[in-house]
């Protein structure tokens, strides 16, 4: 196919019915793969036409035949009832009262109720299983001997009836039909099936040439509620709450040698949320599952292998257990990755995994709403303008770091209503292709100031929190990684296993976001003094600490802020109101974005130093931005950090000054334009992140670049003959 030799790197997701369509727009957008979508098939005209073919599988659903045969092996979850009042000596609670009874069944069996629990929340201790019984007929716990006005809850197993992902898309799209079950491969039976099912289907699909994984086994936690006003009771993309069973559990215990309960999985009710520091019982979990998925889920991608296809991963979805940061992920042995991508963060967390081909698939999906219930190709809807916004976004991040093809997924007929959403996609499309085509040839150039990200996780959740960032907004941390994802910096994710180690001399800033107790500032970790130690150290020669929010935060000490030395400030939770305050003039430095931020308001942060700079103040009179020489290092403190092309250029102002590199080429002297410089392509991209008009400047290989960028631009500048200056 001729008119593919100058294109690639793009999957389409065609539509039986619409093959004129999707051949079309399969040459526009310079297609070179097209795919089948969640509700959609491929017709022999559309596979037959020279095209690669991704078939997507959910490996889990679409099984309902044998599920409805086999109805004691479909996936778990411990449900938590809400609390509820003892006003007499007895309760009786409502097990399924609370939740989507369309996504839930309760598991009752013998094995099963051994796992169930009955707790007093007011005192926090479990209720003697002769104090209570369960009414199978009505689906209700009741409790004797009750405490007058104590509350009370029941854990329980539940089977899941519907897949996650196909009941939202099932809902979203007013779909009418069968609803999907999960099935489980921790049983011995389901794995025989699946194998079989398996082969079975590599045979008939002679034309597939990627197998493409709806992620493995287990979905991220979402569990849905029974009122309408607050559908999602529960949302973590990072929890293995949808991994348990009986037979899991007795596994588990089995090889660790203790046993799980309910109250380790629900947690008071809060859940083993991904932003609250991991306990040892949970981390051996997440390791106990891993260990099962990959296990397994090589068995499946060899047989993929066996009939001469690539098998890719969706990381999304089904993902829980896949864990490609963990070093273990290259055991799969799959050919490639793809990831939905809303933000640029997303993007450098499917560029970073260990494997051959990085595949974003791009926002919009061609849905008639989006995933935040906002209509995108339906009335009231402008999927162009969204394509833009989403492409600003992850456009920034791909100047950083490679990605082998793009994508999108969905309804292609949802198109044929919107010409300029689909002249739009051609576009992104080149551009795509010229940066990838750049990154083949070489890295582009970065900074030497090497930047660390700190938090529980580490390296495990490089690049992310627990979901999507409209998911996660709330977090700064979030907001970090999304301006670090497009700046021309090196950045590690490490934990306080390698801040304990006091090897951090690659680096030279390390930044800490989080709120006090949480996993992303670090909760008890502070309490150990070899982190403490170690970090004050590498302050003291020369590395730079960016603390945001409540960074380094623990009770017990003389401060709430453990580096409260190197920062220069603290927050008073009360212990210091009747203690004095330094008084302070702000000193911004004429270099800082500062005046139009709008920074959050952290009340409490007081000086601890009077050498301690106020670079900008917050409302109510609050240290807002803060500068604290600590030996040759310094501390920057801030109050919180909201993503912005003005919070970004901020950031990377700071990383500049901590790596003294304030005068380093291949930065723009305007905050709405970015760039990036190919040394061995002797490319200099120049984007405009605003949709406004924009004039710049760029000092690259000793030269002066003058240039002015339309709304959302990208702008490529040819540096001849100078491109081996800079390595």
């Amino acid at each position: 196919m001729t008119e593919l030799e100058n294109k690639g790197g793009f999957t389409l997701p065609g539509e039986a019915g619409y093959e004129k369509l999707t051949l079309e727009l399969a040459k526009k957008w310079g297609a070179d793969v097209i795919r089948d979508s969640d509700g959609t098939e491929l017709s022999p005209e559309i596979t037959e036409a020279g095209y690669g073919i991704y078939s997507t599988i959910c490996i889990i659903r679409g099984h309902n035949p044998w599920a409805m045969e086999n109805l004691d092996k479909l996936q778990q979850t411990f449900l938590v009832t809400e609390p509820k009042t003892a006003v007499e000596h007895y309760l009786e609670l409502e097990l399924l009262k609370e939740f989507f009874q369309e996504q839930f069944k309760i598991n009752d069996s013998a094995e099963a109720l051994g796992y169930w629990q009955v707790y007093d929340r007011t005192t926090d201790k479990e209720v003697n299983k002769e104090n209570w019984s369960y009414d199978k007929k009505k689906g209700v716990v009741r409790i004797e001997n009750c405490v007058l006005w104590h509350k009370y809850t029941v854990s329980f197993l539940a089977y899941r009836i519907w897949e996650e992902i196909s009941m939202y898309n099932h809902i979203t799209n007013n779909w009418d039909k069968e609803h999907l079950i999960p099935i489980d491969p921790v049983y011995a039976e389901t794995q025989v099936y699946l194998i079989n099912w398996m082969k079975e289907w590599c045979e008939e699909h002679p034309a597939t040439t990627v197998v493409r994984f709806t992620s493995m086994f287990y979905n991220f936690v979402w569990i849905w509620g029974s009122d309408a006003r607050k559908r999602n009771l529960f949302t973590d993309w990072g929890s293995y709450d949808f991994t348990v069973s009986p037979l899991a559990l007795h596994n588990f215990e089995q090889k660790y040698g203790y046993a799980l309960t309910a109250e380790d999985f629900v947690n008071q009710g809060k859940y083993r949320v991904t932003h609250m520091p991991p306990t040892k019982a949970k981390k051996d979990w997440m390791e106990f599952i891993n260990d099962f998925v990959i296990s397994f889920g090589k068995k499946l991608i060899d047989i993929v292998h066996e009939y001469g296809k690539k098998a890719y991963v969706f990381y999304d979805d089904s993902w829980v257990g896949i864990e490609p940061y963990n070093d273990r992920f290259y055991e799969f042995g799959f050919d490639g990755i793809i990831k939905c991508v809303f933000s640029g963060y997303e993007a450098r967390l499917c560029a970073g995994v260990d494997t051959e081909v990085h595949e974003l698939r791009l926002h919009p999906y061609l849905f008639p709403v989006g995933l935040g219930g906002a209509p995108t190709f339906t009335e009231g809807g402008n999927p162009t303008r969204d394509a833009m916004q989403y492409w600003r976004n992850v456009r920034r991040a791909l100047l950083r770091e490679p990605i082998q093809r793009i994508g999108l997924g969905g309804y292609l007929h949802l198109t044929e209503n919107y010409p300029d959403f689909c002249d739009y996609i051609e576009k992104v499309a080149d551009e795509f292709r010229m940066l990838k085509s750049f990154h083949e040839k070489g890295k582009p150039w970065t900074l030497k100031t090497k930047v660390a990200v700190l938090h529980c996780w580490g390296k495990l959740r490089s690049w992310t929190l627990s979901g999507h960032f409209h998911e996660t907004y709330m977090h700064n941390l979030i907001h970090i990684n999304e301006a670090l994802s497009g700046l021309p910096v090196d950045v590690d994710f490490i934990d306080f296993e390698t801040a304990r180690s006091g090897d951090l001399s690659r680096y030279k800033v390390i930044i800490n976001a989080g709120k006090a107790g949480d996993a992303w500032s670090g909760g008890d970790n502070w309490k150990d003094v070899k982190v403490v130690e170690a970090i004050t150290k590498w302050v003291y020669e020369g590395g730079c600490f960016i603390g945001i929010g409540e960074p380094s935060a623990t009770s017990g000490y003389d401060t709430f802020f453990r580096l409260a030395q190197v920062l220069g400030v603290d927050e008073d939770n009360g212990a210091r109101v009747c203690h004095g305050k330094w008084e302070y003039e702000v000193k911004a430095p004429q270099n800082h974005i500062l005046d139009i931020l709008e920074w959050p308001v952290m009340e409490h942060i007081y000086l601890t130093d009077k050498k301690t700079e106020v670079l900008a103040e917050a409302a109510g009179g609050y240290p807002g931005i803060t500068r604290h020489q600590f030996g040759k290092g310094s501390g920057i403190y801030m109050t919180g950090f909201a993503f912005s092309e003005e919070s970004t250029r901020l950031l990377l102002q700071l990383i500049l000054e901590a790596g003294r590199e304030e005068q380093a080429e291949c930065i723009t002297d305007n905050l709405h334009v970015e760039c990036a410089y190919y040394p061995d392509a002797q490319k200099l991209v120049v984007i405009n992140n605003s949709g406004e008009k924009q004039t710049t400047k760029i000092v690259c290989e000793g030269a002066v670049w003058s240039m002015q960028l339309e709304g959302y631009e990208t702008r490529l500048q040819n540096i001849c003959g100078m491109g081996n200056k800079r390595q």
